[in-house]
């Protein structure tokens, strides 16, 4: 004999979700452009996409470069 059970489908689902993705700037993308600059003596290259300017070091100086818009904050 089959004895199951169903259910009406009403659940007690509050939706509680916060969505804590951090979009854009704050998740640390600045797009294409721009410029890496060194943090020492402050040397400029124009940003190589799909190169992160940290991976970079200074033409001048040999220190490691960083994205021109960390140093304006």
């Amino acid at each position: 004999m089959n004895n199951q059970v169903k259910g009406s489908g009403l659940g007690s689902g509050k939706g509680l979700g916060k969505g804590g993705g951090q979009g854009r700037n704050n998740g640390g993308g600045f797009g294409s452009g721009g410029f890496c600059v060194c943090a020492k003596c402050g040397e400029k290259v124009p940003h190589q996409r799909g190169i992160k300017c940290t991976e970079l070091k200074c033409p001048a100086c040999n220190h490691t470069m960083v994205r021109e818009e960390l140093l304006k904050k």
